[in-house]
């Protein structure tokens, strides 16, 4: 009996007919671009051959408009979006080969997606006959002994688990359509000219909504002011231990006291060591965290490497909420192999040495993976963004075995009159871990020798008058730590979801701001429809969806309960829709006028965005043919008028704001080097 193997994407595909194959995988020419393996085995052939990526989507499974929409269901995505046309010669391929086999193998990445998308396939190939009897292929890295031992250790598919991802694209995409065509009716009704494109979601509203009040609480922040008063003692700066203080009559207390007595005595000096423990392996939510504090690279395209990296079997897989190793992982043969790397033989051979193999973790558990750790694989060919996100991640692992950091702790507090003053100290006695993760940082802060009883004199004293601070704007790594910490989205849709508010122009910049029309939205659907964005509404759709993978609730019974509360969000919204049209209108005003970016300097018409037969957009004048005056645009960009020109050519100054939230001002004549705005 044939068998043919699913993966996610033709390169996994290439891993596993290698890995099964022992060399004698045989690759073949598929439908239209697309190829599969075919290994000789038992008497019988095993076809590996790959998806890439859904080529199944949800669709309107009638041909009704507007909304409600709430009938759906699955179709071949290149029937449905032009765009994923690719998908076809794949899907062509795995039908002509699931019509000769008998078993299936589900060989998908092994988390709620990778559930979707093969078990979908398997329906689709099986008509739905042999679902319960195809098996599935487990594995976090794409090694050889992996894969193998995935392949001789199949499991049943997990149907439970793949309810639970259907529901969820089901509910995504109808609370998507239908909140987002509501959204477009009440800005657009009565309207003339240009439709705009406005969205809004299950898990984009609630996002938008924390990003909001973030911005609200810094629009409302009022600042206070307050004191701090500090002396220089042997170089050294001591704080008032009373620390910030709010009323100034105090502050003027304290500091009298203090010049009053000039000389003072060091009342304590304590000095002890302490242990600083190594970081945890990363998760996922981590290592964008970490790559964005240290390298500044986006969340979205941390991801995305590791994925490369994991395909390339370099790491493991990176869509990970553990931050636990098992011993299975032979976690000795892994430091084993990273000593014959030269860029960490010495630290990995150090813990060789020493045995030391038992690794510090954290206290997240993902069922299905481990933290994400190098396979031992040297890699070859690394890109320069792969290289830096692999070092992260093989120096975090190795050091989670490392001896805890030696820390001198030093605090010192000296007394003037009835004030006391003190002082914190910190240096790194022993590096240990921190030598091995180069990217951990300790701000190291050196005190003089003080005596404990010692007569000190200050040798400046000084009151600062300082305000209270607003809370930061989240950075894109801070709000999708803040999405997993009210449990929004998925570790592997958050980064997305995020860059969804970028290009809708909801919010900007990389210290994340809600941008006019982004407060504009929240606040008419806050204020008339507040379950959209109202974090507890989505919450309990995934807490619900989680009871399906664990089989305490059915895909139907969520599917019907997500479907009523949608409902109940629409006759809500359709009740105040004029009221959410009318706080709309400032924003659409906004919106209206940026189409505009100015004025022609050649014959005083209106500069617009104008898009040519190709769909490239660049600037053109309104009085064209007559003016044939003409600006190029960088393509997928938004382009926004800032009402000023160069004085020197005339034209526009405009904002240009590309993907994850960029943002620069230029002058639309990009060969005036020495433009001027007025």
């Amino acid at each position: 009996m044939d068998t043919l193997i699913i993966a996610e994407k033709p390169s996994v595909a290439q891993r596993i007919a290698i890995a099964l194959g022992e060399g004698r995988a045989e690759r073949k020419r598929g439908m239209g671009r697309s190829s599969y393996y075919e290994i000789k085995k038992d008497g019988g052939s095993v076809y590996v051959a790959a998806a890439v990526g859904h080529i199944f989507t949800i669709k309107q499974s009638d041909s009704a408009r507007g909304y409600p929409v709430l009938n759906v269901e699955w179709a071949p995505s290149y029937m449905v979006n032009k765009k994923a046309g690719y998908t076809k010669d794949y899907l062509d391929t795995l039908s002509m080969l699931g019509k000769n086999c008998g078993s299936f193998i589900n060989a998908c990445d092994f988390d709620l997606e990778g559930t979707v998308i093969g078990t979908n396939i398997i329906r689709h190939l099986s008509k739905g006959m042999q679902v319960n009897e195809a098996r599935r292929m487990k594995f976090s890295t794409t090694t050889t002994q992996d894969l193998v031992y995935a392949f001789s250790n199949l499991s049943p598919l997990d149907m439970n688990n793949f309810y639970a991802g259907e529901a969820r694209h089901m509910l995504d995409w109808l609370w998507g359509i239908n909140l987002s065509r509501a959204l477009m009716r009440a800005i657009n009704e009565g309207s003339a000219g240009k439709k705009e494109v406005l969205s809004i979601g299950r898990v984009q509203g609630p996002t938008l909504a924390v990003l909001a009040k973030r911005e609200q609480e810094i629009s409302a922040f009022a600042p206070k002011p307050f004191w701090r008063i500090t002396v220089e003692v042997k170089a050294a700066e001591l704080t008032n231990t009373k620390g910030d203080i709010f009323e100034e009559e105090r502050a003027k207390s304290a500091e009298n006291e203090t010049r009053a007595h000039p000389n003072g005595l060091i009342e304590m000096v304590e000095e002890k060591r302490e242990e600083l423990w190594p970081y945890p392996p990363f998760d996922l939510t981590s290592l964008q965290l970490e790559a964005s504090r240290t390298l500044h690279i986006d969340p979205s395209v941390t991801l995305a490497t590791a994925q490369s990296l994991y395909e390339r079997a370099y790491i493991s897989y990176p869509r990970t909420s553990s931050q636990k190793l098992p011993g299975i992982l032979n976690l000795p043969r892994i430091i084993s192999d990273l000593a014959k790397n030269p860029e960490y033989k010495s630290d990995a051979e150090a813990l060789i040495k020493e045995k030391r193999f038992r690794p510090r973790e954290g206290s997240k558990i993902d069922e299905a993976h481990p933290a994400i750790f190098p396979t031992g694989i040297i890699p070859k060919n690394l890109g320069k963004v792969e290289g830096m996100i692999y070092d992260l991640i093989t120096r975090r692992f190795l050091a989670c075995f490392a001896k805890p950091a030696v820390i001198a702790a030093t605090k010192v507090v000296a007394k003037f009159g009835a004030e006391s003053y003190s002082a914190t100290g910190k240096r790194v006695i022993e590096g240990n871990w921190m030598k091995v993760y180069k990217y951990a940082r300790i701000d190291e802060k050196v005190l003089p020798k003080f005596v404990q009883n010692e007569r000190v004199a200050y040798e400046k004293i000084e009151s600062k008058e300082l305000q209270t601070q607003p809370p930061k704007r989240y950075t894109k790594a801070g709000i999708i730590a803040e999405l997993e910490k009210k449990n929004l989205g998925t570790k592997a849709t958050r980064a997305q979801i995020v860059d969804t508010l970028f290009k809708r122009n909801y919010i900007e910049g990389s210290s994340i701001k809600v941008t006019e029309l982004g407060m504009t939205v929240y606040r008419a659907l806050k204020d008339n429809c507040e379950m959209i964005v109202d974090e507890g509404t989505t919450r309990a759709l995934e807490e619900d969806m989680d009871k399906i993978a664990k089989n305490e609730k059915s895909e139907e019974e969520v599917i019907e309960e997500g479907k009523k509360m949608l409902l109940e969000a629409l006759k809500l919204f359709d009740k105040n829709r004029a009221k959410i049209a009318e706080e709309m209108k400032s924003s659409k005003s906004v919106m209206a006028r940026a189409e505009v970016l100015g004025k022609c300097p050649v014959d005083g018409g209106d500069l617009v965005i104008r898009h040519s037969r190709a769909g490239k957009q660049f600037v053109g004048c309104s009085n064209y043919p007559k003016c044939t005056n003409t600006y190029p645009l960088p393509q997928h960009a938004k382009v926004v008028p800032t009402g000023r020109t160069c004085k020197v050519c005339g034209a526009p100054i405009v904002k240009i704001i590309l993907g994850k939230g960029k943002a620069f001002e230029s002058d639309l004549n990009i060969k005036c080097k020495e433009g001027k705005a007025v």
